[in-house]
């Protein structure tokens, strides 16, 4: 596996926190909160009184220690004599209950009752009466009606009447507090930051100068909007925010609510769209109707690309509620009034995919690129994130800094946060060199795999993939230095190679590009090389090498068949909103040129990366034996295998086209460079006269003409 400052670039972690979305005009409250005022209200007091009173009347009024038994169970006892008294009820409740005599027991109770129904209650009183008349009834019998309490009868009636009330309100109140207020789901779910939030400033930001700058100036915008105002000025409308995941688009949001002083409301631009039609119209305007009434004020629209798409041709239909909510939008900033004071700012990764209204002057004034950040700005985050942490003294941030290109925001946070955890984890309290590279491995690829065992011939197989990798790198003339080889696995991967530029770059020339593919080519040709048998283990770097090989046919115009011409659009998804699939613009004549070219490509850097192995073989070897040794070697150490190495010689100068002959004539020099030429060449005359004027030899006698060399 193969890591390069494009790989590193390309594994962002967004660790900004999300503001949580409440109420912001102070009406929505907590479940919790509803729940708690309805049992101190005094309906609930009295449903709970009523309930009470119900379930004591049943309990007092219940069955006294009597088992109930069958009708036949009772009728049986009363026939075999064994009742000591009785006692019939007639009406509503229609049953009647026995007394058993002395040893006498029905399913082991002395006292048993049961229901009957109808003509029953007329039976079983002739039988009573029979039996008592015959003195089988010692202590006789009593018919009565049933005396019910009507009170209770009309409570138990009503009893589910009120249940399904106090549930419905509980759900309601359920349904209030989690933000989805039934009956007002137009309202704006926004959040007004207020003086007792904690605050994150300008300080707190680094490695986006230019941002903070723009940003700094709208808030003197809204603190001062006299001084601009003077000269003719008009406050910004909208200010966007938009560059890669991770590199804190959310943070310049909040150190600007932190900083500015006036209402700043938070919200995401997924909670504008709901299942219910025109609801996210209607918290669009109830939003900015709470900005206008609190003016100067700030909102903040995070992730603003769930409801700013471009409209048009979409899997989701040509007029959706999001396109009515973005509609709405476009009318509220249109209809903004210059002297209100109050500025729209938005973020979003994902600027190409906004609508273009949505975008143009006048509605976002400012778009302000937010970057991946350069060294400097990456040491400036790393001070920031290591406070509070016990670092070393021999820790180098910009160390540190220069190894991680690429890197987001959020990357280094999490690199400061795991070499803590690593150090937390092994009982230590200061943070070392050791923990921050290994927390940029983890960060890079993955934990490392301790309970991945490979055989030794693995082991050997891996070296040679990875030391192809280097080897080849160290020996092309444009390719950026080898910072580590490792066979440890972590992740997928078996074992990686770091190859790092020193400083930061912002374009890439054909020969690096070249160079590239030899080296992602490298672990190939080692393994063919020295095995004659390669491995699925260069999958990865062939999908990579062919993707940059088929980007600078397509896309850069680098080979001479097809020139700069650019083949082919963008691969935009349908349901963004744009063309519905990827139409090919030329022809299949064209597309087989296209393959054959970086067929080409391919084939060249995988015969300079033989070329390279077989010229350092006996230096690719001794790198094998130390990785097998060692595991994992520095840069260090790797300068020291490859101090044997020649670099191959540059390629011949290359045009575009053989009709256009290159030209000898070198680039003009620079001011600088001009400075330090002259220097350079003034040091060296001053250096050659003072030598010829302080140790000038005596002059040597004059020689006889036969005595001279001849020329």
């Amino acid at each position: 596996m193969r890591l390069t400052a494009a790989t590193l670039g390309y594994r962002q972690k967004n660790c900004l926190i999300k503001l949580t979305m409440a109420g912001g005009t102070g009406r929505h409250r907590s479940v919790w909160m509803d729940v708690k005022r309805y049992f101190r209200g005094p309906i609930m007091w009295i449903v709970l009184a009523v309930l009470a009173v119900v379930v004591l009347m049943q309990v007092v009024g219940s069955s006294g220690g009597y088992k109930t038994v069958d009708t036949g169970q009772v009728v049986q006892a009363i026939n075999d004599n064994k009742v000591e008294s009785a006692k019939l009820t007639t009406g509503d409740e229609q049953t009647i209950k026995v007394q058993l005599k002395d040893g006498q027991k029905v399913e082991d109770s002395s006292k048993i009752q049961a229901s009957y129904i109808g003509d029953q209650g007329v039976t079983l009183a002739n039988t009573l009466q029979n039996k008592y008349q015959d003195k089988q009834i010692p202590d006789g019998y009593t018919v009565s009606p049933s005396k019910q309490n009507p009170f209770v009868g009309i409570l138990l009636s009503l009893l589910p009447f009120v249940l399904i009330v106090v549930v419905f309100l509980f759900l309601m109140n359920q349904m209030q507090g989690g933000g989805s207020r039934v009956m007002n789901f137009g309202k704006s779910k926004a959040k007004l930051i207020t003086k007792d939030t904690p605050k994150t400033t300008f300080s707190d930001v680094a490695g986006s100068d230019e941002a903070v700058e723009e940003l700094h100036e709208i808030k003197e915008f809204l603190q001062e909007p006299a001084k601009f105002q003077a000269v003719g000025a008009k406050i910004p409308k909208g200010v966007l925010l938009y560059g890669p995941p991770g590199t804190g688009k959310t943070l310049l949001a909040r150190a600007v609510a932190g900083e500015a002083g006036v209402p700043f409301y938070s919200i995401s631009g997924s909670d504008f769209v709901e299942m219910f039609v025109g609801v996210g119209a209607s918290r669009v305007r109830d939003l900015f109707e709470q900005a206008k009434a609190n003016a100067p004020a700030i909102v903040f629209v995070d992730e603003i690309d769930a409801v700013g798409r471009h409209r048009g041709a979409g899997l989701g239909g040509g007029h959706d509620e999001r396109e009515q909510t973005l509609n709405q939008l476009l009318v509220e900033m249109d209809g903004f009034d210059v002297k209100g004071g109050v500025i729209l700012i938005a973020a979003t990764n994902r600027p190409d995919i906004l609508d273009p209204a949505l975008l143009r002057p006048g509605r976002f004034d400012r778009q302000i690129a937010v970057d991946r950040p350069d060294m400097q700005g990456r040491l400036e985050i790393l001070k920031v994130h290591q406070k509070g942490k016990p670092v070393a003294p021999d820790v180098d941030l910009s160390a540190v800094a220069r190894r991680t290109p690429g890197m987001t925001g959020a990357d280094l946070a999490n690199v400061l946060n795991e070499a803590a955890l690593l150090t937390a984890r092994s009982d230590q309290k200061l943070i070392d060199n050791h923990m921050l590279d290994e927390a940029i491995d983890r960060v890079v690829a993955g934990p490392q795999k301790r309970t991945r065992i490979m055989s030794d011939k693995e082991k050997k197989i891996t070296a040679y993939h990875e030391g192809g990798h280097a080897l080849v790198a160290a020996a092309s003339p444009n390719s950026d230095p080898v910072h580590k080889i490792t066979i440890l696995s972590r992740g997928r991967a078996l074992g990686y190679t770091m190859v790092l530029p020193d400083e930061d770059k912002y374009s890439t020339t054909r020969n690096e590009m070249l160079d590239q593919l030899a080296y992602m080519l490298g672990g190939r040709a080692a393994e063919e090389l020295v095995f004659h048998d390669p491995t699925t283990g260069a999958a990865n770097d062939i999908e990579k090498a062919t993707g940059l090989a088929r980007a600078m046919v397509t896309q850069y115009g680098m080979t001479e068949r097809l020139g700069a011409i650019k083949f082919g659009g963008d691969n935009s998804e349908p349901f963004l909103g744009r063309e519905m699939a990827h139409q090919r613009d030329y022809s299949e004549e064209v597309a087989a040129l296209v393959d054959e070219e970086v067929k080409k490509l391919i084939e060249t850097a995988h015969n300079e990366a033989w070329e390279i192995l077989v010229e350092n073989r006996d230096v690719l070897d001794n790198l094998v034996l130390a990785l097998l040794e060692k595991e994992t070697l520095g840069k260090e150490e790797i300068a020291e295998v490859f101090a044997q190495i020649v670099k191959r010689p540059a390629r011949p100068a290359w045009t575009g086209s053989s009709r256009r002959t290159p030209s000898t004539r070198p680039p003009v020099l620079s001011p600088k460079e001009l400075a330090l030429t002259n220097g350079a060449n003034g040091a060296a005359a001053a250096i050659s006269t003072a030598k010829s004027t302080t140790t000038e030899p005596a002059p040597a006698p004059e020689r006889a003409p036969e005595d001279r060399p001849e020329s």
